[in-house]
């Protein structure tokens, strides 16, 4: 691993970045890469980071405490951001952004930031604000309406046949904005809300559920793999498990700080429990449950994501399944077996009961005791 990495502000594609410059190096690398945002420039022959406030401190804590030091080569002021340029059509049939509303999403991420949104929420927000943005680059953002907020909707998302979901998806994100940014109130009650689609959960057999879990060789996948479906976990809530978390004593898993901001408890199998106790001999994380190469860091999502591709790969199931579906079977499979769906609500960390009671849909216990009228023809 190299000893000094040089930090550098500068430009790429008209954008303010912070340059991170060393002798190549595997290892350290990899420890880069787990920097969030951090991406290669082949025309600078460097890895960088999005500029924000943060941004310095977040890779200083990442690096320094590696035992990697800092040479910073400038500051921000030391960069020449470059006029708006004139606008140039993009493949998609949208234009591209002027400096003014690149620093309009900034400033939107920071005030997202400050009041603690989630990762998700503030990339899905930011990057439909920037379609909205793009759409209007001809027009100074203080000048945008009501009426262009409808255009906008007839003529690109509904023209172009987008979701339902990314219609209101779209339409919350600009609404946010300017109420919190621009100081303006948008109304988009002018447009008609469309019924959001109601999509059957994906769920596994038990023994599609098994083969998985008994894909891997690897202790430490089998037990990443079997403690989402044991507990119904998210993908992050897997990776933001701590060894605290764990109370083998009382048999329970704590799940802080899940989707809304809560916590909740889920029972901890017996037998996963003995795998966890297996895992950890081998491995011996040191602060998360489940750690990357190095010690003291969080598993990446991609590499979890990858632990399930590679089970797939050695079973013979071609469904196209994700972190999720394991979660979505978690909760068919307790119905199946009676467990009260109030119960359910509680380990999913539901906070409306209709949100749960989409399993009953898919469960195949009741529906298997009717009898078709065709076996009586």
């Amino acid at each position: 691993m190299v000893d000094t990495i040089d930090i550098e502000y500068g430009l790429h594609q008209d954008k303010v970045k912070i340059f991170l410059k060393f002798k190549f190096d595997a290892r350290t690398i990899e420890l880069v890469k787990k920097i969030a945002d951090a991406k290669w420039s082949q025309s600078h022959k460097a890895w960088h980071i999005s500029y924000y406030d943060e941004a310095l401190d977040l890779i200083k804590s990442t690096l320094t405490k590696n035992n990697i030091s800092l040479k910073l080569l400038n500051s921000y002021d030391d960069v020449e951001i470059p006029k708006p340029r004139v606008i140039v059509k993009a493949s998609d049939g949208l234009e591209h952004l002027k400096i003014e509303s690149l620093e309009k999403i900034k400033q939107f991420k920071y005030w997202m930031r400050s009041r603690r949104y989630g990762d998700s929420t503030i990339k899905t927000y930011t990057d439909s604000l920037e379609t909205f943005l793009r759409y209007f680059a001809h027009k100074p953002i203080h000048e945008i309406t009501n009426e262009d907020l409808i255009n906008f909707n007839n003529r690109y998302i509904l023209a172009n046949s987008f979701s339902s979901s990314y219609q209101n998806q779209i339409v919350n994100a600009v609404k946010l904005f300017f109420r919190s940014i621009e100081d303006k109130k948008l109304q988009p009650d002018l447009i008609m809300r469309p019924k959001r689609e109601k999509h059957l959960p994906n769920v596994l057999s038990k023994e599609e559920v098994k083969a998985i879990l008994n894909a891997h060789s690897n202790i430490k996948h089998r037990a990443m793999l079997s403690l989402i479906y044991s507990c119904g976990l998210r993908r992050s809530e897997l990776l933001n498990l701590k060894l605290k978390d764990i109370d083998s004593k009382r048999g329970l898993v704590l799940i802080r700080n899940a989707k809304g901001k809560k916590d909740r408890i889920a029972p901890l199998s017996s037998k996963v429990l003995e795998l966890l106790m297996h895992y950890y001999t081998e491995y011996k994380p040191a602060i998360w449950l489940f750690e990357g190469e190095l010690d003291g860091e969080k598993y990446s999502e991609q590499s979890l994501q990858s632990v399930l591709k590679q089970a797939l790969n050695k079973t013979t199931i071609v469904k196209p399944v994700t972190l999720h579906w394991l979660r979505h079977s978690f909760a068919t499979h307790l119905l199946e077996n009676g467990t009260d769906l109030r119960y359910i609500q509680e380990l999913l960390g539901h906070s409306s009961s209709k949100t749960t009671e989409i399993y009953t849909h898919v469960s195949t216990k009741n529906l298997q005791q009717i009898k078709s009228p065709f076996d009586d023809l």
